[in-house]
């Protein structure tokens, strides 16, 4: 951007006494964060606070593995859960442009196998409808029961949930979806789709977010990994993410955690773009940067139309039963895989066996946060995890 002469000798001047004020700013942040810290319901959780021009403030709390003595800091790395859906809405975006695909396309134009609702067999699923949750897909009891499955077998002392799977019975995310939307296979119920037509009601689906990348791997030739990695991660510099362990530095991956002492079995997901993306707050932060950019008409990763698209809220209240008009519910509205909230806040909440998190950013003062957990909440951690948001929303205009 240019500026004028003026400008530049001014900010020479005030550069240094903001600066020192900013850090002032960001060691006060540090120490309020580790007062809420010493409560230790969370045993380690990374921060990040940005706006267009970068990350403002950074910085890891805790523990990543308590036993070994490990410190939680931006650079470790872990699953985040459903902000991975928000990766599947810019890659549609993508897609589209490069003219592969049109989101207003049926789904079974990109499909091997045929998706239908059989409550109303004449209806075509559309790509648009499972990317605002309105394709009329439920998730169904198989999906919690098969989609989680070990990293290795043998666990030692690790708690292994109930509903994890041995690492032998993984199997490809086609089949997995095949097998629950495909009339004729293992797992197809009618129940796995609402009474209602596609497009009517919105109805959350991870099943429906794995399905739109199968369309996108379909439309590309290309696994979604290896496309969002072209795309996505490698322009941005998002050196310490990828969607399978064997993608990054596992030696960075924090231990997740049951509760405050109780270490959870590493596993990994079979539909693993609606909620396996691993990544650091600091990766995780240039991606937040690049939505704001976006947002501004100045994103590197999509053209201006494409991401007013991803962020135009899509539905209305004919869409819904009822809308939570909480300041952070990402599911007021929908943009593309892009959760919007009566306040204006576009982000996306995830959460999965062990872990938590939230990514926003303010439509009104273009300023984002983001918080990674590696511990699953329980009633006090809930309340820690609230005043540590609580705390970078404080802070998020100061600096």
């Amino acid at each position: 951007m240019n500026r004028l002469i003026i400008l530049i000798v001014i900010n020479s001047i005030i550069s240094p006494i903001y600066c020192q004020t900013n850090d002032s700013i960001s060691r006060k942040l540090t120490e309020e964060l580790n007062k809420i810290y010493s409560k230790k319901y969370i045993n380690g959780f990374s921060v990040a606070i940005v706006n267009q021009d970068g990350i403002l403030y950074e910085k890891g709390f805790g523990y990543s593995d308590i036993k070994g003595n490990k410190r939680y800091t931006k650079n470790t790395i872990q699953n985040i859960g459903s902000i991975s859906k928000t990766f599947i809405g810019i890659t549609l975006l993508k897609v589209q442009e490069l003219g592969k695909l049109n989101l207003d396309d049926p789904v079974n134009k990109y499909l091997p196998f045929d998706v239908t609702n059989p409550y109303f067999p004449n209806e075509s699923i559309t790509i648009r409808q499972l990317a605002t949750h309105t394709s009329s897909i439920r998730d169904p009891s198989r999906y919690d029961n098969n989609g989680y499955i070990l990293k290795q077998k043998d666990n030692g002392k690790s708690k292994v949930n109930g509903n994890f799977r041995s690492p032998n019975e993984m199997m490809s995310k086609a089949k997995f979806l095949e097998n629950i939307l495909s009339k004729g296979e293992k797992w197809y119920k009618k129940s796995n789709f609402l009474k209602t037509k596609p497009g009517a009601i919105f109805k959350y689906s991870n099943v429906a977010a794995g399905l739109a990348t199968l369309v996108i791997e379909n439309a590309t030739n290309q696994s979604f990994n290896e496309f969002t990695n072209e795309h996505i991660f490698k322009p941005l510099r998002m050196s310490n993410t990828g969607w399978s362990f064997a993608e990054v530095d596992f030696s960075k991956h924090s231990k997740l955690y049951v509760n405050e002492e109780t270490e959870l079995a590493f596993y990994q997901l079979v539909n693993y773009p609606d909620g396996g993306l691993i990544t650091s707050s600091t990766d995780l932060g240039k991606y937040l940067t690049e939505l704001i950019e976006g947002y501004n008409g100045n994103g590197k990763i999509l053209n201006k139309q494409s991401y007013d698209e991803l962020f135009r809220p899509q539905l209305t209240d004919i869409h819904y039963t009822e809308r939570n008009k909480s300041p952070y519910n990402d599911e007021y509205n929908m943009g593309i895989f892009m959760g919007i909230s009566a306040s204006g806040q576009i982000g996306h909440t995830g959460g999965d066996p062990g872990i938590a998190t939230h990514m926003f950013f303010n439509t009104k003062t273009k300023i984002g946060k983001l918080l990674i957990v590696n511990t699953e909440l329980k009633k006090e951690g809930i309340k820690e995890f609230i005043d540590i948001w609580r705390k970078l929303e404080e802070y998020e205009i100061k600096l």
